[in-house]
């Protein structure tokens, strides 16, 4: 089994890049994950900036995540995550505007094992596997942009 990987995919979303940036913020992507509710250890308001920190649970597993790159103009998002109990890792979202009003969207996830724990997971995410939750979230973020067409993130 690895202990290291690196997967990455694209998507295509329907919407334009102002709309679809903050819903990868810990508290845009309330909006549309099922059970995502961050506790934020700093800034307590979670704004996102760099140096932020967050915790999530999803699970019988806690996640603490911090936001090492903020780059709101360019439309990049960089974050560290580590599970103690498995794996750490980067998970990098940089969208740009695309010429049809949509907003391409590359997702990078860069995994180490901690343990064998962490070596199971990175062994269950495949690349069709994680192509698969991607393209699970283009549909959930797709879904949500057509609901809330009006919905104002800036606020």
């Amino acid at each position: 089994m690895t202990n290291h990987l690196e997967r990455n995919h694209s998507i295509f979303l329907a919407g334009p890049v102002e709309r679809v940036f903050p819903l990868f913020t810990p508290i845009g992507e309330t909006l549309w994950v099922d059970g995502w509710d961050p506790e934020f250890l700093h800034p307590q308001d979670g704004e996102t900036r760099r140096g932020m920190v967050f915790r999530t649970s999803h699970g019988d597993e806690t996640t603490l995540w911090a936001c090492t790159d903020w780059e709101p103009e360019a439309h990049r998002v960089r974050y560290a995550r580590v599970t103690p109990d498995s794996r750490f890792g980067f998970v990098e979202v940089a969208c740009r505007q695309a010429g049809t009003g949509g907003t391409q969207v590359s997702i990078a996830y860069t995994l180490t094992a901690l343990n064998e724990a962490g070596r199971s997971y990175l062994f269950e995410l495949t690349e069709d596997a994680f192509e698969r939750m991607i393209e699970g979230w283009k549909v959930r973020i797709d879904a949500w942009l057509l609901e809330n067409a009006s919905a104002d993130l800036a606020s």
